[in-house]
């Protein structure tokens, strides 16, 4: 089958450059490793960037079929380039063209990517988030808000520009700092004391959930995931455990949450979710990646390790549900 490996590396590929820019890159090492692995597996692949010669690109290389039929795959692994909602743009255009792609639709997409509303969707649904406020100026009412607060962008990936405050004094400056860079609203919520666990998650129908990985800070003062963290740039990043070393309880409310949570956002063959257990062990979601990184030193790739998987059954397995999904079927033979 052809494959068409969708990222976004080269920002160039813009009409005009108008609207707040990616902060993020496709990791090189990962898409190569799927594409790589892509090839493996059988398929005719083509690595290409997620820009306004997508289209284009996806017709030469995946014509179209006389019975209408799609004649190709998308793998997709696109952040966007610039503006607003950036990760719905390549599955928007890929819904418009009639292209089938991995991972959520642009609703999907929009739902896990906005913080602020994946929380408030979460709530509505019974289930455990930390208490929080949207805030545009800092001098907000905090209402019963309790500090410490994170502080972070309402729309951004990978813990860009996350601040913990300690006090409210000190709220203004740090919502600022967000409105500025980030020029979007910042998201404060309660800082959850305790363990920070995650949950990879594959399938549509019934879901596996991966072996559950935990984020040991060992002595480190700063016990959150930062950028640098999550860059491997940082001078003591917290070690992963797979499987986590929780009770069979706390493991299972986890799990369920977790499927919960990918089901309220709308996401599909593969998300993974985060939490916080605080010292009582009450579990609190932090937010959901719907499209989480598969790189050799992601969390996802542990889990999926632990699990049994090799990277080239995993991502023969994201593409199997995938096509199943649209298809009823499978993948067919190379």
């Amino acid at each position: 089958m052809r494959v068409a490996v969708v990222w976004n590396r080269d920002h160039t590929g813009v009409i005009n450059r108008f609207g707040q820019p990616s902060p993020e890159y496709d990791n090189r090492e990962a898409v190569q490793s799927v594409v790589a692995a892509l090839q493996d597996g059988g398929h005719e692949t083509l690595l290409c960037e997620g820009d306004k010669g997508l289209l284009a690109t996806l017709e030469r290389f995946m014509p179209p079929d006389p019975l209408a039929r799609p004649s190709g795959f998308v793998f997709n692994l696109a952040y966007g380039i610039q503006g607003e909602c950036r990760e719905t743009h390549v599955p928007a255009m890929l819904e418009m063209a009639g292209v089938p792609y991995t991972g959520p639709s642009p609703l999907g997409h929009g739902l896990s990517s906005d913080k602020a509303i994946t929380k408030r969707l979460l709530r509505d649904h019974g289930v455990p988030t930390p208490n929080f406020r949207v805030m545009r100026r800092g001098t907000e009412s905090t209402g019963d808000l309790r500090f410490p607060v994170v502080v972070k962008p309402r729309c951004e990936d990978n813990s860009w520009g996350l601040q913990l405050v300690h006090e409210p004094a000190q709220l203004r400056q740090a919502v600022e700092v967000i409105v500025t860079q980030y020029a979007q609203d910042a998201l404060v919520e309660e800082y959850i004391e305790g363990r920070e666990i995650c949950a990879a998650l594959l399938g549509n129908g019934e879901l596996e959930v991966l072996p559950l990985v935990e984020h040991d800070f060992g002595d480190r003062e700063t016990r959150l995931i930062t950028w640098e963290d999550k860059l491997h740039i940082a001078v003591a990043e917290p070690q992963k455990i797979c499987p986590a070393q929780i009770g069979s309880k706390l493991a299972s409310m986890l799990r369920d949450i977790s499927v919960a949570t990918f089901r309220v956002c709308q996401c599909r063959d593969y998300a993974r979710v985060d939490f916080r257990v605080d010292h009582s062990g009450q579990p609190f979601v932090l937010e959901i990646n719907a499209d989480p990184g598969l790189g050799m030193r992601a969390s996802y790739h542990l889990a999926a390790t632990t699990a049994g998987h090799s990277f080239s059954s995993l991502v023969k397995r994201i593409l199997e549900v995938a096509h199943t999904r649209y298809f009823g079927v499978g993948l067919p033979k190379p």
